[in-house]
């Protein structure tokens, strides 16, 4: 009981601490969030001169994107959790650990594909000439969502966990 009691407090203080942080990141509306980020945001495509056509849809690849992943970033949070409890173990098991990580592996990479097939989806919204623009306005030169958006998603600084899984 008192083991229980003592991971759940934990749990609640690790929360608290990590809230703050992640809505200063302004989670899915900017660089970092599920939803927003990096030069598929409002900032950059503002720049571009969309048609209304080209608007509505990328505002409907966008939330269709949302409603994609939202299951995928909910048991990444929920696998994070398992992982930090197995740590907590008094003896941890580094089976379990390298099992859970790999799983964790797997939902990022499922995120990553679904972040290329949008930032594809998008392009094809574009003309050329805003497809040079877009590229243009972006850190790195263009060459792919990573060095669009200037970080590696997830594996360098900038934030815990989903970073960059917009």
């Amino acid at each position: 009981m008192k083991k229980t009691l003592t991971i759940i407090t934990m749990l609640l203080f690790l929360a608290v601490a990590v809230s703050p942080s992640l809505a200063a990141r302004g989670r899915g509306m900017g660089p970092g969030g599920p939803g927003g980020g990096g030069c598929i945001d409002p900032t950059v495509l503002k720049e571009l001169n969309l048609t209304a056509e080209q608007k509505a849809k990328i505002s409907a690849l966008r939330e269709a994107r949302l409603k994609e992943v939202k299951p995928l970033h909910d048991k990444l949070f929920s696998l994070k959790g398992d992982l930090r409890l197995l740590w907590l173990e008094k003896n941890p098991d580094r089976e379990k650990i390298a099992a859970k990580r790999k799983e964790i592996r797997g939902l990022r990479d499922q995120l990553q594909d679904k972040r290329d097939a949008y930032f594809l989806e998008v392009l094809n919204v574009l003309t050329p000439e805003q497809k040079e623009s877009f590229r243009a306005a972006c850190p790195g030169g263009g060459h792919g969502p990573e060095m669009w958006h200037g970080r590696d998603y997830g594996h360098g600084p900038g934030g815990p966990g989903m970073r960059g899984d917009w």
